[in-house]
């Protein structure tokens, strides 16, 4: 097993995941089967529970673990499938430790940072690393490890420890560490800075790890003066300081890697049973790159949320969407809306973000109402909601999208008034939403209806069946408390409104597709965790096709891509 530990300095959300999940695309498409684990210093025992503000989405594993959104980076780049024991917490390994300390297999000895903690580091990532992740089962060669935070954190220091230790019972030839860093380039003199660069690998030194690659990151494109700078002061040759600056689409960043010949170096470095040029697979990723450059056609989407301040709350589905534009040859604009700016209460308070947000809404060519808890910004949602119902937009609702869908027919097309959903209404006469029987009231953590589950489709007339090729039953990962109340769904599909898709059991409503309508699609699952750049996910790509006018036209072809 070879391990490349991805480091970074100077600052957090530098682009060590896209970096890690880009190294592991370049020596999977050398042949190689890769794996990766996402270490997260937070005490957190997973992100579960975290505000999507905190540290982006909360990604889900088949295996239903909450994990950061880098390991669906991971899976996406890779096209793998990880566990959740593939994301390490602070959190996970003190408990890990306490209980086998209270199981009493310290035999009394004192338990401590060093060398127990140390030692249960390095022994999960073994274990974890010959988990197989693909398809094949085959135990994997390579895992790639990054190291969440910068380097000198206090929380990040018994893992750094950990390394410094593990490097040398892998031995040289089996470990690489790479780190990340910034090359800053102030507007006041437009020099790009090598000191922060020169600081943070002499903090990652002084700590008992040598970078064996140095991946500076810039805005834009480095200077050779500045490469051999950095070679020189932090004690490298300057073919192991790699330039990576900001590009249009994180699809160039295995291609950036491989033109500076970082195949050759782990070849050498870690003695890897590879030829030195790249196959198939990295052929595909630059024709993806240099086509995602060249796109004219636009379609543009608006995503009614309520956590738009930061991309990377809704990044799944950002990718889902791209992934799915990319493929009918479209470029995506994906435009950001603020769910309570759609409120009549906003009107009030600021008109002028009202109509701004309104206009937004309008002019898309597609809605896409994805998944959220609580109530706040729910009525702006359901204004949305109406819009493309009534208006005949393409509307896609992902897990509370769809709930809402249902409660904005049962308002507007059945007459229920008061008809919600029990989470935001626990009194209402009509609940269209429920609690979900599994969940357990209490704790917050790990007590949804999490991972992959089965949805089987009760109808050969939907729109979603023939798009995900005809077949009897899917599988997609779910995150949810709540869901449609079963014993009202007769009412729904009188009046139009079909539940096309439902679990084994037959009592979970999965699916919903309004008839006489473009399409009017809502999902209990997330299908944007299982979306891959070569293999969009049929619900995105059918919202795409409808926005674009080409649904009817693709299902015709029998679910084929133009050329």
């Amino acid at each position: 097993m070879k391990y490349i530990l991805v480091t970074g300095g100077v600052i957090s959300g530098i682009g060590k995941g896209i970096i890690a999940s880009s190294i592991g695309t370049i020596l999977k498409s050398c042949g190689l089967r890769v794996t990766a684990i996402k270490i997260d210093p937070y005490i957190n025992i997973d992100a579960g529970t975290f505000s999507p503000y905190e540290h982006g989405e909360v990604f889900v594993l088949n295996d239903g673990g909450e994990v950061d959104l880098d390991l669906g980076n991971y899976e996406r780049f890779l096209d793998i499938s990880l566990y959740k024991d593939n994301n390490i917490t602070t959190g996970k390994i003190y408990q890990h430790v306490i209980n086998k300390e209270r199981h009493g297999d310290y035999l009394g000895k004192t338990v401590q940072v060093v060398p127990h903690i140390t030692d249960a580091v390095q022994e999960w990532v073994m274990n974890q690393a010959k988990v197989p992740v693909d398809d094949d089962k085959k135990e994997p060669q390579i895992c790639v490890i990054e190291l969440g935070g910068t380097i000198g954190d206090i929380e990040g220091m018994p893992f750094v420890e950990a390394f410094r230790q593990f490097q040398f019972k892998a031995k040289r030839e089996n470990f690489c560490n790479i780190h990340v860093s910034l090359v800053p380039q102030p507007n006041a003199t437009g020099e790009q800075k090598t000191k922060p660069t020169q600081n943070s690998v002499r903090a990652l030194r002084g700590l008992g790890l040598s970078p064996d690659l140095i991946v500076c990151r810039s805005a834009k494109p480095i200077e050779m003066a500045v490469k051999e700078k950095i070679s020189m002061f932090c004690h490298v040759e300057p073919e192991q300081v790699i330039f990576i600056h900001d590009v249009s689409s994180t699809y160039r960043v295995p291609i950036l890697l491989e033109e500076q010949g970082i195949i050759k170096y782990f070849k050498q470095r870690l003695n890897l049973p590879i030829d030195d040029q790249p196959s198939d697979l990295l052929m595909k990723w630059k024709k993806m790159a240099c086509r995602y450059e060249r796109l004219l056609k636009v379609c543009s989407i608006a995503l009614v949320g309520k956590y738009t301040k930061l991309s990377d709350c809704y990044a799944s589905v950002f990718k889902a969407l791209e992934h799915s534009a990319l493929a009918i040859n479209y470029k995506l604009d994906l435009m950001y809306i603020d769910s309570t700016e759609l409120e009549r209460s906003t009107e009030a308070e600021n008109s002028v973000k009202y109509h701004q947000a309104w206009h937004k809404l309008c002019k898309a060519d597609g809605i896409l109402v994805p998944g959220g808890f609580g109530i706040r910004g729910t009525e702006g949602k359901l204004q949305a909601i109406s819009w493309a119902r009534t208006k005949k937009k393409p509307f896609l609702g992902v897990c509370l999208g769809m709930q809402l869908a249902v409660v904005e027919f049962a308002r507007n097309c059945l007459n229920w008034e008061d008809a919600n959903s029990t989470e935001f209404d626990p009194d209402t006469k009509n609940p269209v939403v429920i609690d979900m029987p599994e969940h357990n009231p209490g704790d917050m953590g790990g007590t949804m209806r999490l991972g992959r589950r089965r949805t089987v489709f009760k109808t050969e007339n939907s729109v979603l069946r023939k798009l995900y090729g005809d077949e009897m039953f899917v599988e997609e990962r779910h995150r949810h408390r709540y869901e449609v109340n079963p014993e009202l769904t007769h009412c729904f599909e009188e009046k139009g409104l079909k539940f096309v898709g439902h679990d084994t059991e037959g009592n979970r409503m999965e699916i919903i597709e309004l008839e006489n309508h473009p399409y009017f699609v809502g999902v209990q699952f997330h299908p944007e965790f299982s979306s891959r750049p070569m293999k969009p996910s049929p619900p995105y790509l059918g919202l795409l096709l409808a926005a674009t006018g080409t649904l009817n036209a693709y299902l015709q072809r029998g679910c084929k891509l133009s050329p």
